[in-house]
């Protein structure tokens, strides 16, 4: 592999070799989750084995006899949907670049638009889940943006959804939507998320101004005066290039896939991004950490 250079993705073909069949992805359930050998938690033996019982999505312990239902507790659990099906759809999340419709689903799974709804839902839930939730720290870019809404107008900004992003360099990226632009909601989102002493990238919004005081080391470019990237007397280099990129693709993404967000549905799409912006370098591995997020 050269490089930096981004691992390969499962193929389809290579999917359906690793989980051909129903019992396949139940095992992989069960390992992912408990493991095929551990600690009873009914008899206690350690280290126990644990085998399939015949028409049951259940496995029993080979000492005392207890069952344990793999999909329990998670998006799998009350769903006729085949587990195969669910797989595809999740390797579907993980392959793909710019999100896959309720509507996509329906036709590339072969169930019903209900049901092609609530997998996507049930998936993105997931995603926003299993994502990095640790304090980001270094030097962090800042910026927030409009998204979806159709009103035209003077008032636009009402009907679109306000969402900020935190983009770690080198490291992770955090999205959370926010009420307003004002100065005590973006130092809010801040200080929750950004280590204090951090040095932090922004663009020439008022709102920032104040961040000094927080215990940041600030820095802006001014986009309206066409400064992209500046270097402070302390070296650092200053833009919100990662950022951009991100909300550029964002946006693009869910007007070509998806045509519109609602603002209740937006937190499960920006963290469906998030996760696979995050996890991108991880190639097949995407998939299996999903699995263990369940």
């Amino acid at each position: 592999m050269e490089k930096n250079s981004i691992p390969r993705k499962l193929s389809v073909r290579e999917f359906f070799k690793r989980f051909p069949d129903e019992d396949t992805c139940l095992e992989h359930v069960m390992d992912a989750r408990f493991g095929l050998r551990h600690t009873c938690g009914k008899c206690g033996t350690i280290d126990a084995t644990f085998h399939r019982l015949q028409n049951r999505k259940a496995y029993a312990c080979a000492h005392c006899g207890d069952n344990l239902y793999p999909c329990a507790g998670t998006i799998f659990q009350d769903s006729r949907t085949p587990l195969q099906v669910w797989f595809y759809a999740i390797y579907l999340f993980t392959v793909s670049r710019n999100g896959v419709s309720g509507m996509e689903l329906h036709r590339t799974l072969g169930v019903t638009r209900k049901t092609g709804y609530r997998i996507g839902v049930q998936i993105r839930k997931l995603m926003r889940k299993a994502d990095y939730k640790g304090p980001l720290g270094g030097h962090c870019e800042l910026d927030e943006t409009y998204v979806g809404g159709v009103h035209k107008g003077r008032d636009w900004h009402s009907a679109k959804t306000i969402v900020m992003g935190m983009k770690e360099r080198g490291g992770a990226l955090r999205t959370e939507i926010i009420p307003n632009a004002t100065m005590s909601s973006l130092h809010d989102v801040v200080i929750r998320n950004i280590e204090p002493g951090s040095v932090i990238s922004t663009d020439e919004w008022k709102a920032y101004s104040l961040l000094t005081n927080n215990g940041f080391h600030h820095g802006s470019v001014n986009h309206s005066q066409k400064e992209w990237a500046v270097t402070d007397d302390l070296g650092n280099r200053h833009h919100v290039n990662g950022l951009e990129n991100f909300w550029k693709h964002f946006k693009s993404s869910v007007r070509g896939t998806h045509v519109h967000v609602s603002r209740g549905h937006m937190p499960e799409y920006l963290g469906e991004f998030t996760y696979r912006a995050n996890h991108r370098e991880m190639g097949n591995a995407m998939f299996d950490a999903l699995i263990a997020a369940l």
